[in-house]
């Protein structure tokens, strides 16, 4: 497993940015998979974003689409996720995870390494 740590979320008006963090530890990172999930009060844990291990392909929830990137730093072990024009719709705690694959996937049973989240609220 990779033990991650999220950082980056915040409170921020509809319409701003943020760019969230996640720094891995554990010599497997170059070789998984990393995707973001977030889960608002009440609701279940829903996937965001996800990039493969080399960072060539990425994939995106459709309600992020086109407003976030994920990218990633192998040297660094760190993953980001950029949200622009943000929604109050996306307030959520966000959490990275590494997957057990080195492709994308968006399943949540594909991970087996996740963080402890970090806050985004959008205030309208």
């Amino acid at each position: 497993q990779v033990a991650l740590v999220e950082s980056g979320g915040g409170l921020v008006q509809a319409g701003g940015s943020l760019r969230l963090s996640c720094a891995a530890s554990g010599r497997t990172f170059s070789n998984r998979a990393m995707g973001w999930f977030r889960q608002a009060p009440g609701r279940e844990r829903e996937f965001v974003a996800a990039i493969s291990w080399r960072g060539v392909n990425t994939y995106y929830a459709d309600s992020v689409k086109g407003r976030s990137t994920i990218s990633r730093d192998n040297a660094k072990n760190t993953v980001f996720l950029q949200m622009n024009s943000l929604k109050p719709e996306d307030t959520a705690v966000y959490y990275c995870a590494a997957a057990i694959y080195v492709g994308v996937t968006i399943a949540p049973n594909d991970y087996d390494s996740w963080g402890q989240g970090t806050q985004v609220t959008v205030s309208s």
